[in-house]
């Protein structure tokens, strides 16, 4: 944002440092100053400054100048823009608010026999041509520049609107599907049931803290206005703009929360520069408020604050006397804030307050938020430079072994850590989210593509492949170890959780592993490895048919497997469904998984045994099996397991087989049995016997011997 230093010493004329102090000293309270350009002319300077989105008070000239004074411990000159004396009207313009979960305040002040025409300097302070010149601001009319004026200067969006083409009064109401309205950028919009309107008692004028609309704009033919100043809920102007594709100035002050009182000041502020050029108020102010919205804005409860709270969080200053209560009572004071002395205090060390909080500072809520405003505007470059006190060890947390054996499995793997935003949208997350229905939305989102706490840690992966991909990077393997979030607004449950993703070549490995495309089995064998870090009985992997609708939404429905422990889901792996891999325009098929590592935490880590290899010969028998195509692997690999014979040191797949001549519906696979004792060489007597106890057992399993 574009701040100039003329416009603030109008409001601290007192201001003892030059231009380049100043800008120093609010980066380093937290306004930051990025540039300065001298404007020359005795202009003072413009600041390009970078705000935070919690700091919507100082996205104004006035809340920066608030912050001077703050610093400097100068006296900030009041917003007073005395009006004159209004003429009687029949009765007060109709103003309704019937979406009062939407709009808190909203104040309508008529004018009559305006004249429309240029903007003009008037009063020191309120320069309008001087100020928009300097910052390169169009003029308009004395209309327009009004309201751009209103929110340069104190950071409150106001609209006006032509008088006579207002039929009735106005009400501010959610729109009727279906309903039509122009903005004042000429499109012409179809409405949705979720819109917050300003309307009249016909028709829709305005979306609510976005944008106005083009039947009752102001023309050079318009003498009568109603200016309108109003305070909107965030969440509420946010869907409307995005539903709308629009983020204009007052949206995107509105949607980080504007100042509730300051409605009626900008109000007369608008009015004040409309009049200069001629007409009279008709009629008092009206002002309707919603008394639910105003105590959760402005009239929020006191905050407690106590000195040695202060002092024990922000520890030692290099001012030997160090933070004090005077200095408490300072700086809350001058950033607007009311102190209320508990009574009884024995010493200074003792003092406490009952902090009442100004409504233009929404992002102040406990305690530590005003600790911090203390230690922000004392100055943080004054505090000695000491290591914080620990009187503790350093205890891990319960999981942090079983997190690094995951950590060091997946790199061991080939797979390069990454790490993902928090946020996703919430059709991201109505896609990948385990249990449907308790996806944790935000209550005030930066954008709709972040603003959900994430279900999954899917979405991230998959924009981390795409980027690499769309960026010629065509070998990706990428694990990243994350919290996930699920519940209701209310009561959030975290949980840890692994996803991986796959996509292009595996590097050659020497003449008998020569370079290939990434496939299913590579990521099943990765889950294998992270599985068998744990001791887990039963571990097996399985699917569903398409049609019962239990394979998550993002997997291709004929490409994925379940991961089980213990009977207990675990996690999914797989393609990448060809839908998502379209609308993320990845060409490559992509290998995607998640598990879900708060179960298998609850699960002990294999402890690595080490013994002596055996001398004496391993003996090597292969088992040419006929199966049916329903018996899979897991079941021939847990018979051969459930004989607990010693001596057999190894069992593995050697080759499968698929022929005609085989019988319908059947496969023939080699397994390759290795026995060997540890004490002794088998004899001849002992391997036949433990041959037939394998055929014995793959029998029982559904597997015949081939002849």
């Amino acid at each position: 944002m574009k701040i100039l230093t003329k416009w603030l010493r109008a409001y601290l004329p007192g201001l003892p440092v030059d231009d380049a102090r100043l800008a120093e000293d609010l980066t380093l309270r937290g306004i930051a100053v990025e540039g300065v350009f001298d404007l020359g002319g005795g202009n003072g300077s413009l600041y390009e400054t970078d705000i935070t989105t919690n700091r919507v008070d100082a996205m104004n000239h006035y809340g920066v100048a608030r912050e001077a004074a703050a610093i400097y411990g100068l006296r900030l000159a009041g917003l007073d823009f005395a009006l004159p004396e209004a003429r009687a009207a029949a009765g007060p313009f109709p103003v309704r608010i019937e979406a009062q979960d939407a709009c808190g305040r909203f104040t309508a002040r008529v004018l009559r026999g305006i004249a429309i025409g240029d903007s003009r300097d008037w009063f020191a302070g309120a320069e309008v041509a001087t100020y928009f010149g300097l910052l390169e601001q169009k003029q308009i009319s004395n209309a327009v520049d009004a309201t751009n004026f209103a929110w340069l200067a104190m950071g409150q969006p106001t609209h006006v609107f032509d008088l006579d083409k207002i039929e009735g009064g106005i009400v501010v109401r959610r729109a009727r599907k279906g309903e039509r309205l122009k903005t004042l950028d000429g499109v012409e919009r179809t409405l949705d049931a979720e819109d917050l309107v300003v309307a009249d008692h016909a028709k829709p004028l305005g979306l609510a803290g976005v944008m106005g609309g083009w039947d009752t704009m102001i023309t050079p033919a318009t003498t009568n206005v109603l200016v309108e100043a109003a305070w909107f809920e965030p969440m509420a102007v946010r869907r409307t703009a995005r539903r709308h594709g629009l983020h204009t100035d007052a949206s995107h002050r509105f949607e980080r929360g504007a100042d509730f009182h300051a409605a009626p000041v900008a109000s007369a502020l608008v009015s004040k520069i409309l009049l200069a050029n001629g007409g009279w108020i008709e009629g008092e102010l009206v002002d309707v408020r919603v008394a639910e919205l105003e105590a959760r804005t402005a009239n929020r409860k006191p905050v407690a604050l106590a000195l040695s709270e202060v002092r024990r969080i922000l520890g030692k200053t290099v001012d030997e006397e160090g933070i004090t209560a005077a200095t408490v009572e300072g700086v809350l004071t001058a950033l607007g804030c009311t102190l209320a002395e508990f009574a009884g205090v024995a010493s200074e060390a003792d003092a406490a307050w009952l902090v009442s909080l100004p409504s233009w500072r929404l992002d102040l809520e406990r305690e530590i938020d005003l600790i911090e405003e203390v230690a922000r505007v004392y100055g943080y470059n004054r505090f000695a430079n000491t290591l914080p006190e620990f009187g503790e060890g350093v205890r891990a947390l319960p999981w942090a072994e079983s997190e690094t054996a995951v950590r060091r499995t997946l790199l061991a793997a080939g797979f390069h850590e990454a790490i993902a935003s928090t946020f996703c949208s919430a059709a991201e997350a109505a896609l990948t989210a385990p249990q449907p229905g308790l996806t944790v939305p935000l209550g005030n989102p930066l954008s709709e593509e972040a603003g959900v706490l994430r279900p999954s840690l899917v979405p991230g992966m998959l924009g981390m492949i795409a980027g690499n991909l769309h960026r010629d990077v065509s070998d990706v393997r990428l694990f990243e170890l994350g919290t996930v979030f699920s519940g209701t607004t209310e009561k959030v449950e975290e949980r840890a959780a692994v996803a991986f993703g796959a996509v292009g070549s595996l590097p050659e490995q020497g003449p008998l592993h020569p370079a290939r495309a990434i496939d299913f089995h590579d990521v099943k064998g990765a889950v294998e490895q992270v599985l068998a870090r744990f001791q887990a009985r039963g571990v097996y992997f399985d699917r569903f048919p398409a049609e019962a609708g239990l394979t998550p939404g993002w997997l291709h429905p004929y490409r994925a497997a379940r991961v089980a422990v213990e009977g207990a889901t675990v996690g999914w792996f797989g393609q990448l469904h060809p839908r998502e891999a379209a609308a993320r325009k990845l060409k490559e098929p992509v290998l995607v998984g998640e598990l879900y590592l708060d179960r298998l935490y609850k699960l002990p880590l294999r402890k690595p045994i080490a013994r002596e290899i055996s001398r004496f010969q391993p003996v090597r028998r292969d088992f040419s099996l006929v199966l049916d195509e329903s018996i899979g692997w897991e079941k021939i690999d847990q018979a051969l397991a459930g004989l607990q014979i010693p001596e057999l040191v190894e069992w593995r797949v050697r080759e499968v087989f698929r022929d005609a001549r085989l019988g319908a519906g059947e496969y023939s696979l080699l397994l390759g049995a290795t026995f060997q004792a540890a004490d002794r060489t088998l004899r001849e007597e002992e391997l036949k016997s433990f041959q037939e106890r394998v055929v014995e057992a793959v029998g029982k399993a559904g597997a015949r011997l081939r002849s």
